[in-house]
Formats: structure tokens, sequence, C-alpha cells
């Protein structure tokens, strides 16, 4: 059944299953979402709480570690079960199995002592009873019916009873533990049969829900296959894009540098346009303002040159008027700049080609590779798709042509045969169950039948009892109670030694059971004996693997496969049924993922078409780099711009001569300086203020400086980078035309392995799930839970030792509680005869 069970679950395994591709490189794909493996929940809990008689259970144990304080033998019971005793007499008396004997012994030794007093127990409880009976027959050992007075009787007759009680009441929770742990084993019995059918139920769960999970297991290879079919139809934005980028890190830089000097020509024409127009507005300004300030100093000469100015009074100041027309001048003369008419007229010339124009066509051609990818690798990717689509194919067949159903329904008959004669034995059971507990309630009714007569006794003895009656007077109720205490004593006689071999058969048997299956099995070193080497089987190194695969040479041992199925992983994985039936092997798709493989390096991508910048382009750059803008005089144009308008304040010097005329007296000379200085006040608003409005502009931020700055940064070293832009688009199309095939080898490489990433994860998620989630194997498990560590030990073993525990302590003190009743009874009874009081008696 077991290998059965074992090929059914290896042949579920083997259509889900791909096998191992490792890449050299392997980028981090992006990760794929195959859902969770479906899985029902398993009913069966494996745990048993016994509840308020646990603390019974507790005490039990504490019992038993006094008893067996020793750890488990795990050697001795090695040796034992590899020893093979012989038939002869002589084999027994070898040292080596001596040795064991006296080791067995030495570990037994608590209950072997333990055995051996209830042993003497029941040997001699019944004799001294036989002893104590033919005793009393000849009026010894209390047979007498005479009592003699004593002093202290009050004292000794309180002590008895008291002592009796106590002992009444201890034999008393002993017989009621004992009850207790019956009742419990019962109720407990019948209540195995909803733990059964739950595992039953597991178990059809357990095989019923396997197929489904393959099944899905099979269907997420779809994931996979779409994840890849659609980077497949994404050839162009993933490898197209990755080559573009890579090549991009050159061809973008000196694409960006032409199309930078593109803007720089039409930039220097603009400068050299507004340059031409700047210094025609200047030189025009400054010419007419020359002939103005001419003409005013010609006026203002001949004023001078009047009589009036050679009076003694206004001689002075004609002459410092007269030596200050000088200064009547303009001071920024921009008819001396060279022109940039030649230098315009090449630009002009180089701008009729569309530069831009040529450069945006490199761009457009360089940003088709994608289109290129997706066009030169059609073929190549329809074989491809094909490939993936007969994957899908292969795993199906193979998975319809395994016996899965078949193998299925075997085991599932099998399963309902064996509930059906489980549920069928089971009345049996509880018929067996009712008749031991209907046995062990006869022996707590021994116990109790002797604790109602120890009782009544006490109760009568003690309410019946009259101190001042004598002995042969006493009342009927006091002689009652002695009656019933010596009836106590009686059945206590023969009732005892029955109740003994009980408690030493049951207490043999369980707290062994206990102490080398239930706390062994608990800590698991119980496995590891079982997984000794050689010890099931002289032959099988490891009996289990022996037992599934017979090769006992595979490491498999109990006690991992309980480990596993304790933590729900995968039956595959528990039972290590590579070995037996290896997936990789019966559905091998790295073949498939090695084609795959093959025919992406077989890639073959050709970018030759790419034209980044023609010869007519780049010999439009070097006309650029000849058209003369380096040799303008940058300096002279800056310093006339830096210069002012005139070399005297005119307004300053009009109201200096204004100031000047008042000094003069009244009359036509001091009249004709003022009308000088009102003109010069009127050229300075009309003209010298615009000129220097524009001369203040152009100083700061006007077209005349902006531009002379940019020709001066436009020219300078204007040959070197020209040749520089050119050198960097030739390396670029050489890197297109010669080395790309570089680029695209490594990049297609890259799109391969994040392909084949793809199947790696569907790889790891299939095997994860085989190992942890496909036929989870918690109700195996559970079955050896159920049977071993709640049904045997919690319910089973541990009523039983609770039972012997309650009836052993009840039997115990059934001894102190006959010698206490039989004292006792003394002071209860009617004597025949009695003391003859005197004096002194009579005081007392």
């Amino acid at each position: 059944m077991a290998v059965e069970l074992c090929l059914l679950l290896l042949l579920l395994f083997c259509g889900s299953t791909v096998s191992e591709v490792q890449p050299i490189y392997k980028p981090p794909p992006g990760t794929l979402d195959f859902g969770f493996v479906p899985a029902k929940t398993y009913d069966t809990g494996a745990y048993h709480e016994p509840g308020p008689i646990g603390i019974l259970f507790k005490i039990v144990h504490a019992f038993l570690y006094l008893v067996q304080p020793n750890p488990f033998p795990q050697d001795l019971i090695r040796k034992v079960a590899q020893q093979k005793f012989g038939n002869t007499q002589g084999d027994y008396q070898k040292p080596e199995n001596v040795v064991l004997t006296l080791q067995a012994i030495y570990y037994e030794i608590g209950f072997i002592v333990s055995a051996a007093l209830g042993l003497l127990f029941i040997l001699l409880l019944p004799l001294v009873g036989l002893c104590f009976c033919m005793c009393r027959c000849c009026d010894n050992c209390g047979g007498e019916m005479h009592q003699r007075q004593k002093k202290n009787a009050d004292c000794q007759r309180s002590c008895f009873a008291t002592f009796l009680f106590v002992a009444s009441l201890i034999i008393s929770v002993g017989v009621l533990c004992a009850y207790a742990a019956n009742q419990h084993l019962t109720s407990q019995v019948r209540g195995a049969k909803k733990l059964v059918n739950s595992n039953f139920k597991d178990l059809k769960v357990f095989l019923n829900d396997t197929p489904a999970q393959i099944d899905y297991l099979v269907s997420q290879y779809n994931t996979t296959k779409d994840k890849a079919l659609s980077d497949l139809n994404n050839v162009g934005p993933l490898l197209g894009s990755r080559v573009q980028e890579q090549l991009g890190k050159e061809v973008r830089p000196a694409l960006d540098a032409a199309l930078t000097m593109a803007g720089a020509i039409r930039e220097t024409k603009e400068a050299l346009e507004n340059v031409s127009v700047s210094v025609e507005v200047l030189q025009e300004g400054t010419e007419r303002l020359h002939a103005n300030l001419t003409d005013v100093k010609m006026h203002l000469s001949n004023t001078l040159n009047d009589s009036a100015c050679s009076a003694a009074q206004a001689a002075s100041t004609c002459n410092i008027i007269r030596n200050s027309l000088n200064q009547l001048n303009i001071n920024a003369n921009f008819s001396g700049l060279p022109g940039v008419s030649s230098q315009l007229a090449k630009v002009n010339d180089v701008l009729k080609i569309d530069l831009s124009s040529l450069v945006q066509k490199g761009y457009a051609a360089f940003n088709d590779t994608p289109d290129l990818v997706v066009n030169q690798t059609k073929n190549i990717l329809s074989d491809i798709k094909n490939v993936l689509e007969s994957i899908g194919s292969n795993i199906s067949s193979f998975t319809k042509t395994l016996p899965v159903q078949k193998i299925l329904a075997d085991l599932t008959i099998y399963l309902t045969q064996s509930e059906a004669y489980v549920q069928d034995y089971f009345p049996v059971v509880e018929q067996y169950d009712f008749y031991r507990w209907l046995g062990c309630l006869i022996l707590c009714c021994m116990v109790v039948l002797i604790v109602v007569f120890y009782y009544l006794g006490l109760l009568c003895g003690t309410c019946g009892y009259d101190k001042h009656a004598s002995p042969t007077t006493r009342g009927c109720i006091s002689n009652t109670g002695g009656n019933f205490l010596m009836a106590g004593v009686g059945f206590s006689f023969l009732f005892s030694w029955v109740l003994m071999i009980v408690v030493v058969l049951t207490f043999v048997t369980g707290g062994n059971v206990e102490k080398l299956v239930c706390e062994p099995f608990e800590d698991k070193t119980l496995f590891k004996v079982l997984d000794t080497p050689y010890l099931l089987n002289q032959h099988w190194k490891n009996y289990l693997s022996g037992m599934l695969f017979k090769n006992p040479n595979i490491n498999l041992t109990f006690e991992k496969v309980y480990s596993d199925c304790k933590e729900n992983k995968g039956i595959y994985t528990s039972l290590h049924l590579e070995h037996l039936f290896n997936i990789n092997e019966f559905l091998n798709v790295s073949m498939y993922t090695e084609d795959v493989a093959l025919r992406i390096e077989h890639i073959q991508i050709n970018l030759s078409k790419i034209i980044l910048l023609d010869e007519i382009g780049k010999e439009n750059l070097l006309n650029f780099s000849s058209s003369g803008i380096d040799g303008i005089n940058f300096g002279a144009y800056l310093t006339e711009i830096n210069k002012s308008v005139t070399k005297v304040d005119l307004l300053s010097f009009a109201n200096d001569l204004e100031a000047r005329a008042d000094q003069l007296p009244k009359g036509a000379l001091e009249n004709a300086l003022k009308g000088h200085a009102n003109n010069i006040r009127m050229i300075h608003n009309q003209q010298v203020v615009p000129l220097e409005q524009a001369m203040k502009y152009v100083k700061a931020r006007s077209t005349l400086n902006q531009s002379i700055r940019l020709l001066k940064r436009t020219s300078s070293e204007l040959m070197v980078k020209v040749k520089n832009v050119i050198s960097a688009v030739n390396a670029a199309q050489l890197l297109i035309n010669n080395n790309a095939s570089l680029v695209i080898v490594q990049e297609t490489k890259k799109y391969m392995d994040t392909i084949v990433g793809y199947f790696e994860q569907y790889i790891d998620w299939v095997k994860e799930s085989i190992a942890m989630e496909v036929a989870a194997c918690k109700p195996i498990a559970n079955v050896i839970d159920t049977a071993v560590d709640i049904f045997l030990c919690s319910y089973v073993t541990d009523s039983v030792n609770t039972f012997w525990f309650g009836l052993g302590g009840s039997s115990i003190f059934l001894i102190p509680a006959i010698i206490f009743a039989v004292k006792l009874s003394k002071y209860y009874r009617r004597m025949d005869t009695e003391d003859v009081y005197d004096d002194s008696v009579e005081q007392w």
C-alpha cells in the first residue's frame, strides 16, 4: 500500500515540473504572479486537551518520574533490537546478553521494585487476613469479647477514629480518581469515532485535492508563456530600445553637438545682423551729434570774439569760456569700426543648407532602431512562439497519458473500504470498552463498599457511643458501628489482593507504555531509535527507504518524514520521492529553453542604414568654421561701447556757461551766452540723452553687446569645435556601422536571459509548490498523532495510569484502615465481659 501511494504521488507530480536552466547572466526578470495553489483546510486537530482531569495526569506523570527518572534508553533498545538471542541456554549466558539484561534491569528497577512490593502485598495480605481470622476464632487478635479499661481509652478511641477517617478519605479520593479515569477513557473511546472520521475525511481531501493542484500547476505555465509572448511581441521596445539606449550613449551626444552647432550658426547670423544694424544706428547718431556740437562751438566762438569780451570786466570770463570750447566734442567714434558684412554674407551662404534638418534626419533614423529590430526579427520570433506553444502542448499531453485517475480511484476505494471496516469494527471496540468499564466500575465498587462500611461504622459508632455505658451495656447503634468496621475489615482482606493484582498489571503496562512510547514519541527520540541503521532489518541501513524504494542507502528517516508532514510540507519532499521518480527526467524543459535561447542568439540586426549626418552636413560645418567671424576685432567694438557719448557733460557745461554769463555785465553778450547755453541743453536733451540711453542699454543688455559677446564665444577655437563635432559624429557612425553587433549581442543575451528568467521563476514556483503545498501530508502526521499521541497516550495510557494510581493508592491505605478499624471496633462493639471496677477505676 505504501509503495502504491508513493507511485501515485510521484506520477502526479511528473507533469507539472520543468528542468533548471542556469544562465551565466541572470537579470532580475519581471516578477510573475502565479497565484496560490488551491488547497482545502484539514479538519483534524491533532491535539487533545484533557480538561480538569489533566491535573491528575500531571500528578501521575510526576509519580512515574519518581519511579522511573532514567532517560529513554536509546542505546539499550538499539542493542536489544539488534541482539539476536538464540534458543539454547548458552545464548542467554553470553556476556553481552548478560550485560544487556543487567542494563534493562537497571532501567526498570523502579518498576521492578514497585511491582515486587505489589506482589508482596498480593501474597501477604490474604495470608495475613487468613491468619487474622484464625487468630480471632481462637479469641485472640481482638477476638475475645472483653475490653479492658484504660485511663487513656477515650484518647485512643478518638485517635483511632481520626486516623480511620483520614485513611477512609484518602481511599475515597483514590477511588474517585480511578472512577474519573474510567469514565474519561470510556467517553474518549466513544468520542474517538468522530476523530477517526475526521482523519478519513482529511485523507480523502488529500487524495481528491491533489489532481486539482497538479492541474493548477500545469495551467500556470500559460502565465509564463503569456509573459514570454508579451516580451516577444514587444521586442522593439524591449530589445530595440536597449540597443538604442546603449548606442545612444555615443550617438546622442554627437547629434546633440551637431544640432547645437546648427543653432550656433543661426545665432551667429542673428548676431552679425544685430551688430551691423546697431553700428549703423550709433554711427548715424554720433555723426549728427558731432555736427551739432561743431556748429554750437563755432557760434559760441564767434560770440566770444565780440568786442564786449575785450572789456576788463569780461575778459577773464570770456577767456575761461574760450578755453573750454574744445570740450564740446564727441567721445565715442563708431565710424572707425570695421564692418561685418563679409562674414554675414558667408554665414548666409552656410545657412542655405538646413543643417538642423539634416541632424533631425539623423535623429529620426536612429530613433527607428526599435522598428528595425522588429522588422529583422519577425521570422525568428515566430519560431520562438511556436516553441513556446509546443512546450505547453507537451506538458498537457504528457499529463493526460498518466494513470492518475485510475490510481486515485484505487486508493479511494481502498480508503473507503478501510473506513467501512473501522466503522464496522468500532461497535465491537465500544462493546469491549463497556466490559472494561464495567469491570473497572466493579473494582471501584469494591473499594466503595469497604469505605461505606468504614463511614457507617464511624457514623454509628460515634453517634451511638455512650461514655457512661459499660462495655457490656453499649447500645445497639454503637455495636452496629463496630460490626460495620469489622465488615469493612473483612471485605478489605477479601478484595484488596484482587485490587492489587489489577493495579500491578496496569501499572507495569501503562507505566512502561508512558515511559517507552509516549514520552519518547513526544520528544521524537522514538524516531531516532527507529532510524538506527540496520535496526529493523539487518541488511538495510535505512529501513524506510528500503521499504519504499528498495534502496536502503537513501537517507530517509522516520523523524524527518514525520517532521516534514507535521509542518504540512508536500509528500514529494517529505518522502524524497525524487529517488524513485525524478520529475526533471520525465519532463526536461531545458531542451526547449535552450532552443529558445539558441534562436534568440541567432538574431542578426543590421543598423548600417542609419546615417547620422551626411557629407553635405559635414561640409556645411566646415564652411561655417571658415566664415571669418574669428577675425572680427571684438576689442575695438567693446572699447567704443564702453566710452561715454561726449567728452564733457553738456548739461553741466551749459549750466556753467550760464553761471559765467551772469558774471558779465548786463547786455547782449550775457544774453548771447545764455542763448548758447540753452542751445547746448537742447542738444543734450534731444541727442545726447537718447544716445546715452542707447549706450547704457548697449553696455548692459543690448543686442549689440550680446551679439558681440556671442560672436566672441562662438569664434573662440571655432575650427577645433567644428572638427570635434565632425569627429564625434564620425565615431558614432563608425560604432553603428562596425561595432553595433557587439552591443546587439550583449543586449540580445540580456533579452534572452529575461525570457528564460520567466521559466526559471516558473520552475522555482513549481518546486516550492511541490515541496510545500502540493499534496501537503499533514493528514499523514495527523493519523500518526491520532493513533499514538491522542488515542494510545492521551486517551488510553493516561487514563489507565490514572486509574491504577487512584486504585493503588486506595489499596495501599486499606492496610492502615484495617488496623485502625480493628482497634476502633473494640470501643464500639458490645462486650461479653468487662473488668471489675474498684475505687480507683471509678475515680478514673
